[in-house]
């Protein structure tokens, strides 16, 4: 096979993936909403009941909005978070270990999701340092990390979505464990994986998720695994399995996530953004490891980072 036609098969693979990642975090509430019909007007009582308890507003440091107009479909961007709190003991505010940008376009029928890595030097808008940018959110929870990653990719960010470890293995457990396709055999914290298709229920998928120091590719590999572990949770949701769940999934929802978006907001979504995930774009923000005091960051060149940025900004319809 041509290197040209492995990089087109591997560019769909990571399009089909960033799809799942993006309708799981923004979507498992809204692919529930889709068969509420279907199914009845208790679950779509239920989804409603949930959706207002996961979403919370934020501050944001200068005070303004960054609110665009759902009804006219004009195109938003979205910060995904992934929090290393809410399981192993973890109660503490936590660090977004999982970072992704998503533009989100439905005159262009297209969503952008870029990949931050969780160690890129930045400027942590409001504490007045630089630092890891995964830090942001232990220093100030959702709306430093919005401030931040805007500061850094220079686009507004409108949204915001959070999921916690204690999120991943509950929807795990919900969806009655997931199958993944593991590259290579490791073992972790006393649990040895095999190579290979396996089961696994939300203990071992958080395992799973969290390895990265026999990783040979880093966090970068952990990344993928978190990946697959969002897809396989995905595919079970839509599943009828997966609706006939939908309040163990509701409830691990309620607990484990939080966003700005509000049920009717979600409702617009669904109805009016459709044809914005006809095409999905995958990047990943790229940099070069360097030391500080004894500590490992990521720091991004300038070129590089102005690509993304021009990137976001295309879609987002600002240049």
């Amino acid at each position: 096979m041509s290197e040209k036609k492995k990089r087109k098969r591997k560019g769909v693979k990571r399009t089909s993936t960033a799809k799942k990642v993006l309708f799981t975090l923004l979507g498992i509430l809204l692919t529930i909403l889709v068969v509420v019909g279907v199914v009845g007007a208790k679950m779509y009582s239920d989804v409603k009941r949930t959706a207002d308890g996961t979403h919370e507003k934020v501050e944001r440091q200068d005070g303004n909005s960054r609110t665009v107009s759902l009804e006219d479909k004009e195109p938003f961007s979205v910060l995904l978070l992934g929090v290393d709190t809410g399981a192993l003991g973890r109660n503490e505010q936590g660090r977004s270990d999982t970072m992704m940008v998503a533009t989100v376009n439905p005159a262009d029928n297209q969503t952008t999701i870029v990949s931050l890595p969780r160690d890129t030097y930045a400027e942590i808008v409001g504490h007045n340092t630089e630092d890891k940018i995964n830090h942001a959110y232990a220093f100030g929870g959702a709306a430093m990390s919005m401030d931040t990653v805007e500061k850094l990719m220079d686009i507004p960010i409108n949204h915001y979505i959070t999921i916690n470890m204690q999120g991943i293995e509950s929807l795990v457990d919900a969806v009655d464990g997931i199958e993944v396709n593991n590259p290579f055999e490791f073992t972790y914290e006393g649990t040895t994986f095999p190579e290979g298709r396996q089961q696994l229920d939300g203990d071992l998928a958080l395992k799973y998720s969290r390895m990265r120091y026999d990783d040979p590719n880093g966090d970068y590999g952990r990344q993928e695994r978190q990946r697959q572990i969002i897809t396989g949770v995905a595919k079970k949701i839509m599943t009828l399995d997966g609706v006939t769940s939908y309040q163990q999934i509701l409830t691990a929802m309620g607990e484990n996530v939080k966003t700005d978006l509000t049920f009717g907001e979600m409702r617009t979504l669904a109805s009016k953004y459709r044809s914005a995930f006809d095409t999905f774009k995958t990047d990943q923000l790229k940099g070069e490891g360097f030391m500080q005091n004894e500590v490992s960051y990521q720091r991004v060149a300038p070129e590089e980072l102005t690509r993304v940025q021009n990137e976001l900004k295309q879609q987002l319809h600002l240049n």
